[in-house]
């Protein structure tokens, strides 16, 4: 593109070499931009991929932990009522013989 005119070719000939050679630079240009855009739009995708797996994950998980605790607290209660009956059922037997006296 910087060469000077060449004076044994035509006029035409070298607008053509000109023009070609500004087509080919531009078509660079365009293939380089894209393949830009494209790489951008990967390390988005990656970014954005992981944090859509981790919200997944971690919701997942919470819901485990409350199925769990929910699961350990009723255990929990069902075992200190059980305790408290025993007691209760104890203590209603000593004032019954103490009644009796």
């Amino acid at each position: 593109m910087g060469d000077d005119m060449d004076d044994e070719k035509p006029v035409s000939e070298q607008a053509m070499d000109t023009i070609t050679t500004a087509v080919e630079a531009t078509k660079d240009a365009a293939v380089t931009a894209v393949k830009k855009v494209r790489k951008a739009a990967k390390k988005v995708a990656k970014k954005a991929a992981p944090k859509k797996a981790a919200k997944k994950k971690a919701k997942k998980t919470t819901k485990k932990a409350a199925k769990k605790s929910s699961k350990k607290a009723a255990k929990k209660a069902a075992k200190t009522s059980a305790k408290k009956g025993a007691r209760k059922a104890a203590k209603s037997k000593k004032k019954a013989k103490k009644t009796k006296r």
